[in-house]
């Protein structure tokens, strides 16, 4: 009966969105990056147990780290069970890495996980952004936009 459902859940896809960051944020760059993972890490977010919305990733030296990503222990885990809270690498090209620690030096950039998924090969995949913090008169302007897409597709909808 586990064994079935556990089995079932890890064959779908899996999309964990950080919907604060869309909010917080003007992304400018969108980059996939892979993640180095403990053992029953990629177990954990194959059942969606998982969350980014206060995660962010900063340089230690020339490699890149998501901190503060949240990842739930295993259930089914034993005494190797991993951390809940650590930094995890992320995976980029040289070049993307070079680019990213530029931007953010020179341009005071933040780069902010968006959205961590599983690929169709079931590897863990991290979606991060390039973003530039956006001010209060911004965050109305974007929920003023929603308001007036949602009403016209309403209308749209009745016709």
């Amino acid at each position: 009966m586990i064994c079935s459902y556990i089995c079932t859940s890890m064959l779908k896809s899996i999309n964990i969105l950080n919907k604060r960051a869309r909010y917080d944020y003007e992304i400018i760059e969108k980059f996939t990056a892979g993640i180095v993972l403990a053992g029953t890490e990629i177990k954990s977010i194959r059942l969606g147990k998982a969350n980014i919305t206060e995660s962010f990733c900063e340089f230690s030296g020339t490699e890149l780290f998501a901190i503060n990503t949240y990842i739930e222990e295993y259930t089914f885990g034993n005494q190797f069970n991993h951390k809940a809270r650590s930094e995890r690498k992320l995976l980029l090209n040289k070049r993307e890495l070079k680019s990213l620690a530029r931007s953010v030096q020179a341009k005071g950039l933040t780069i902010v996980p968006l959205k961590l998924f599983t690929n169709e090969k079931g590897l863990a995949k991290l979606e991060i952004g390039l973003c530039r913090g956006k001010k209060t008169y911004d965050k109305r302007e974007s929920l003023k936009e929603q308001d007036t897409k949602r009403d016209l597709a309403r209308i749209k909808k009745e016709f």
